[in-house]
């Protein structure tokens, strides 16, 4: 802890930036209240021995209504997380998008949804709706959604900036993060950047973190 303060104090570290979205909700009475996300806006079921009716809408579109336990609508940087669990993509931090996953909706049609930066995803809790809503942002504020509100989520202004202390390229955080197999890849593994490995300090022990992660491919006998 110490030392990276101390990196921090002195500068050494890359900063990168990170998009944010912004939910408003809009109830029956005309009241709004809005809040903003750097992984997700997530519409979950306040009753949970009820199904939650939604009505989805792209850019002003209707798309589609279901039944379900809710929906996730996260940025790039939120699609590892609570996106990623309900069966979402993965998309790179540096892909400018939002992302829409329905948990467990009771619809053919209820597949996670990718629209580009100037679209706007509406959900609405039908009035006939037989629970209520309640709109999560990245798991610690609420927003309560009865029968009959709004929601819209779209890109927010808001620029998280984080201070990087590795400059490992996100594929290779990503190997790490979900301890994927590499095992079998016959192309070149481009210039490798250990994992571990902080700026300034490549040392023997992160190098051989990665080597560990990503083996060197070694042809068996048969494929000699």
């Amino acid at each position: 802890m110490v030392a990276a303060a101390s990196r921090l104090a002195s500068g050494d570290y890359t900063i990168e930036e990170r998009r944010t979205l912004t939910a408003t909700v809009t109830r029956p009475d005309g009241t709004t209240e809005t809040g903003w996300a750097l992984n997700e806006a997530t519409l979950e079921r306040a009753n949970r021995l009820r199904t939650l009716e939604v009505a989805v809408a792209v850019d002003s579109r209707p798309l589609s209504s279901f039944g379900c336990d809710g929906l996730v609508i996260s940025t790039a940087t939120g699609s590892t997380a609570h996106a990623f669990s309900a069966g979402g993509p993965v998309i790179w931090p540096d892909v400018d998008a939002l992302l829409m996953v329905p948990l467990a909706a009771h619809a053919l049609f209820a597949r996670p949804l990718v629209v580009g930066p100037d679209s706007v995803f509406t959900v609405e809790v039908v009035r006939s709706s037989e629970a209520t809503g309640q709109v999560v942002l990245d798991g610690a504020r609420a927003i309560d959604m009865e029968p009959g509100s709004r929601l819209e989520v779209r890109r927010g202004s808001e620029i998280v900036r984080l201070a990087r202390m590795s400059d490992a390229p996100f594929t290779e955080r990503l190997v790490q993060k979900f301890n994927l197999p590499t095992n079998g890849w016959r192309g070149e593994r481009g210039q490798i950047t250990p994992i571990g490995r902080e700026i300034g300090n490549p040392g023997h022990h992160g190098a051989q973190a990665l080597h560990d992660v990503v083996p060197p491919f070694r042809a068996t006998p048969e494929e000699r």
